[in-house]
């Protein structure tokens, strides 16, 4: 049975899917750029991230989108974003429907 942390996870990565990359014009869940949500006490959220580059100049862009739509779900009350690069993305890490266009 979920529980209300899950139930928030969930609603966290669907929000997700309404950041797009600017560069590959797909969302960041669909393309593996989301590593983690954790959802902890009292709705803080942490959320661990990558881009498609180490020096991708939307970084920024998509952290703040990031904060915003996670920030946006019910029972959220803070959104700490990490940005990593350990794992390196790769294009394996994209879902299989969209990983065939590229």
């Amino acid at each position: 049975m979920p529980t209300p942390k899950m139930e928030i996870e969930a609603d966290i990565r669907a929000a997700l899917r309404s950041v797009i990359d600017p560069e590959l014009g797909h969302n960041i869940i669909d393309l593996g750029m989301v590593y983690d949500v954790d959802v902890q006490d009292a709705g803080v959220v942490g959320v661990v991230m990558t881009t498609t580059a180490r020096f991708c100049p939307a970084s920024a862009f998509l952290q703040e989108a990031v904060a915003a739509a996670a920030g946006a779900v019910t029972g959220v009350t803070r959104v700490d974003v990490e940005l990593t690069y350990d794992p390196p993305w790769t294009p394996d890490r994209m879902a299989p429907e969209i990983a065939v266009r590229f």
